[in-house]
């Protein structure tokens, strides 16, 4: 079946310039004589215009040169479609295209595009909304909402509202309800991950897998602030194994498991985020994995 491709590109993603993005996508593509259109993404998520080229004009992939959001709200509308999706990581984290092994470099992510295999991704849902990668309550929520507000995106803006947020930060009541168990918990945050990372490879979820049918739940639990670097430094080094449900957590810094579904209890109405972007909270929370939700090209 011959390949027909659609580069939604991101204008406010990163900070890359755009421009010459586009000229390498035009010139690569245009090379393998694959037919291809250049689209800009929808802020408002509408994308009836590319379901109706989809149906129309037997288009066989999807390409999101953007972020984490991008991808997120570009899966979501379209992932009831047959198409392939493809990454140019382009955003100020890119934590689905890291975890998937997609370069940063956009000649190398492009390579995967013409060269790489599509593989079925997870995703899951937390009430109403969808995500694909990695969502949570709490501290990293915080830092979410922070940084959307910034005039400037990219690493050093992201960096620079976590330490703001970090001395600002306070521990959350939750309440964790699972298959026949239950806890309670004060936590600074609680991290749900279908991807290992919150993105430039800083990997809060080590044994995460995009294709595993499960979710891997982080709760770094009320402690001395002064450790809380430390106890996400073993946490990202994978010095911490995965727990049984059914342990006693009170004498645990961080709690990691994994789960196909679980809900969780708001209860002092933390913050939330869904693959970096802030959303409205609520009291309470189900949260459930979609299996073999998207095909991701890698």
């Amino acid at each position: 079946m011959e390949r027909k491709i659609i580069y939604l590109i991101n204008p406010i993603s990163g900070t890359s310039k755009k421009e010459g993005i586009r000229k390498l996508i035009e010139q690569e593509t245009a090379a393998r004589k694959i037919p291809f259109e250049i689209l800009p993404t929808d802020k408002l998520g509408y994308y009836d215009e590319i379901k109706e080229k989809i149906q129309n004009d037997q288009v066989t992939d999807i390409v999101i040169v953007g972020g984490d959001g991008t991808a997120n709200q570009v899966t979501n509308a379209l992932r009831g479609f047959p198409v392939n999706f493809g990454i140019i990581p382009l955003g100020s984290g890119n934590g689905l295209a890291f975890t998937a092994n997609i370069p940063k470099k956009p000649e190398d992510a492009l390579a995967i595009i013409f060269n790489g295999k599509p593989k079925p991704v997870d995703a899951f849902t937390i009430n109403n909304y969808y995500s694909c990668m990695l969502s949570g309550l709490g501290f990293d929520a915080e830092v979410a909402h922070g940084f959307a507000s910034k005039s400037t995106r990219g690493l050093f803006t992201y960096t620079q509202e976590s330490l703001i947020q970090f001395f600002k930060a306070h521990p959350y009541q939750f309440e964790v309800v699972l298959d026949n168990f239950s806890f309670f918990t004060d936590a600074f945050a609680i991290s749900i991950a279908n991807s290992n990372q919150f993105g430039n490879n800083l990997t809060i979820a080590p044994k995460a897998d995009l294709n595993d049918g499960l979710l891997d739940v982080v709760i770094i639990q009320k402690m001395n602030k002064a450790k809380i670097p430390f106890a996400l430094l073993q946490q990202i080094r994978g010095n911490n194994k995965l727990q049984e449900i059914m342990e006693n957590f009170n004498n645990k810094h961080v709690i990691y498991f994994q789960t196909a579904s679980l809900k969780i209890k708001n209860l002092k109405l933390a913050p939330l985020h869904i693959d970096g972007e802030p959303k409205e909270t609520a009291e309470e929370m189900e949260i459930e994995i979609i299996r073999d939700c998207f095909r991701l090209l890698q």
